[in-house]
């Protein structure tokens, strides 16, 4: 068993400004089958438009935003979760104060970096 607070993991850059993310649990820690990452976003922050091979699963914990495919907005805030199917496109927007939430994706080498793999 691992635990820890959120807040004891140092935010990592994602190459969007504005945007900070903190891998909770990884291969990294032992996990094989899912990655949680917790992201945050400052007013005004985006991720654009982007699509993966893998879902992802996404829970609100703090602010107001909006997530796209680029054919409809959802507005979301603290509470919502989301359900992205592989290959649909998405992106993030923070329309509050601050964004913040937890994507759930498989663990799979595509999709997380080297060093949360402990190599």
């Amino acid at each position: 068993m691992f635990a820890k607070h959120y807040t004891e993991v140092p935010e990592g850059d994602t190459g969007f400004e504005g945007v900070t993310i903190r891998w909770l649990v990884s291969p990294r820690l032992g996990a094989r089958n899912y990655a949680m990452r917790y992201f945050t976003m400052k007013k005004g922050a985006e991720i654009p438009i982007h699509h993966h091979d893998w879902e992802h699963e996404i829970f609100i914990i703090r602010g107001e935003g909006t997530i796209t495919n680029g054919k409809e907005d959802v507005h979301v805030k603290a509470g919502d979760f989301l359900y992205v199917p592989p290959n649909e496109p998405h992106g993030y927007r923070a329309t509050g104060e601050t964004l913040e939430f937890l994507c759930i994706i498989p663990a799979k080498r595509e999709a997380i970096p080297p060093e949360e793999w402990g190599e």
